[in-house]
């Protein structure tokens, strides 16, 4: 019977790796083709590009797995003949780090104050929170135009960056998980003449860094593809628009280029993705925990 147990786990265990295998190969095939087409030529892809609608529509469109000749042209073309792909993609890199680090900054301490002290209000404060986070930008976007009006701050770079240094949900996910962690903790730290903080530097900042590791990596996938705030808070400033916004214009009418643009816009994701993803699975881990 015990044999039979184990034959009938390990033939489950080998049916779900085979189905996830499938379905992470099904999502990694437009990954690989978009690399794989940014190294055909600009005109081999204009002519590709230009067979889009000229199906019958019971037919599949052509695959082609390998250029006539490999090329890096469309590169070039983004990187040095034409900058303004770009100056776009260098606008988005200034905006995510700009928002990452005004996050680093304030939505730990907040979270630290939301879920350790206790002080007059700071219940009606987290549950504001909350209410902001389940509203839709579309319904705030209204008092945040106004209120960036007020401020002079609209068509300016602050405009995007200044209200996302203050996402709700990153506060709450932050102050959910220190909420949890043992008091002894902190009054061990206390008890060897630590203070606030040192406490929240040396005890409470480590000890959350898986969850501060999953948070950048969501908040990095947030700024990177900003779109309906650049498009309200700069409809003046197209100069200051991201790579997010302008890249439908790649696809209107075939450039030649918009496979190595878009390679280029997903390769930071990639990376950052990569470098947290311990910190993503170990947050996911300790949440189901809790």
């Amino acid at each position: 019977m015990k044999k039979m147990r184990r034959t009938s786990l390990k033939s489950r265990h080998l049916a779900t790796r085979a189905v996830l295998m499938v379905l992470a190969l099904v999502v990694l095939v437009p990954i690989v083709v978009t690399f794989l087409y940014s190294f055909f030529s600009p005109t081999e892809i204009k002519a590709y590009m230009g067979t889009r609608g000229s199906y019958d529509d019971a037919a599949w469109m052509d695959v082609k797995l390998s250029p006539n000749m490999f090329s890096l042209n469309q590169y070039y073309e983004i990187l040095i003949r034409d900058t303004s792909i770009l100056r776009m993609f260098v606008n988005s890199a200034f905006y995510t780090v700009a928002i990452l680090l005004g996050q680093a900054a304030v939505i730990p301490m907040m979270a630290y104050a939301l879920s350790r002290f206790e002080f007059r209000g700071r219940d009606a404060i987290f549950f504001g929170i909350l209410m902001l986070m389940l509203l839709p930008f579309q319904v705030t976007m209204v008092p945040n135009v106004l209120t960036l009006r007020q401020l002079g701050l609209l068509d300016t770079v602050w405009a995007v960056i200044l209200p996302m240094w203050f996402t709700p949900f990153y506060i709450f996910l932050l102050r959910q998980f220190m909420v949890g962690l043992p008091n002894e903790l902190l009054e061990a730290a206390q008890m060897d003449g630590a203070g606030t903080a040192r406490c929240f530097v040396h005890v409470v900042l480590p000890v959350c860094r898986p969850v501060i590791g999953a948070a950048v990596a969501l908040s990095f996938a947030d700024c990177w593809n900003l779109v309906e705030q650049p498009m309200t808070y700069l409809s003046q400033r197209p100069d200051l628009q991201p790579l997010s916004v302008m890249f439908n214009q790649l696809v209107d009418e075939s450039s030649g280029t918009e496979f190595a643009g878009a390679a280029l816009y997903m390769l930071p994701a990639l990376f950052v993705y990569l470098y947290f993803l311990k910190d993503i699975l170990t947050g996911i881990q300790l949440t189901e925990l809790k």
